[in-house]
């Protein structure tokens, strides 16, 4: 159990990367250019909403907090809000808005290390759920209030 919850929590993050680009890189190229600039919208919303979440709240790592020894090493720094689930859920989720079914996978799988993560001992859960509201939310604002107008004036063909 420890190996598969190391791996998910250290490794999953590169298959993840690797699938959305596989996923990127089948799609045609006007859907490509779509994915870059709705990625180029979404992406540093996702940041600076995180960088704003992480200067407001300071969570100890469980190692920390509670004085153990995590499974991985780790800087014992701000663990909030958990930067590798927030990462697979950003990609997740600007996957979803060109794919449904293959982006709810790759949440699948960001949840996954988020909740490896968890188990190794290195983040709290909240830590890890706020990452993927961060990444949820972010996706469906750029969705919602910024994609229309990219789409009415940036993207016409």
């Amino acid at each position: 159990m420890n190996f598969l919850a190391i791996f998910g929590a250290e490794y999953l993050i590169f298959i993840i990367i690797i699938l959305g680009f596989g996923i990127f890189i089948k799609k045609p190229a006007q859907i490509k250019r779509e994915m870059i600039i709705f990625a180029f919208f979404t992406l540093p919303i996702i940041f600076i909403i995180s960088r704003i979440c992480a200067a407001l709240y300071f969570n100890p790592r469980p190692f920390v907090a509670e004085n153990f020894t995590a499974l991985i090493p780790h800087q014992s720094n701000n663990g909030f809000p958990s930067d590798h689930t927030l990462l697979s859920s950003a990609i997740a989720m600007i996957i979803w808005q060109f794919n449904r079914k293959k982006g709810l996978i790759l949440l699948a799988l960001a949840l996954m290390v988020g909740l490896a993560r968890v188990y190794v001992g290195v983040h709290h859960y909240l830590d890890i759920f706020t990452s993927l509201i961060i990444s949820i939310v972010a996706v469906l604002f750029v969705q919602q209030f910024i994609w229309p107008m990219v789409k009415h004036y940036a993207l016409k063909k």
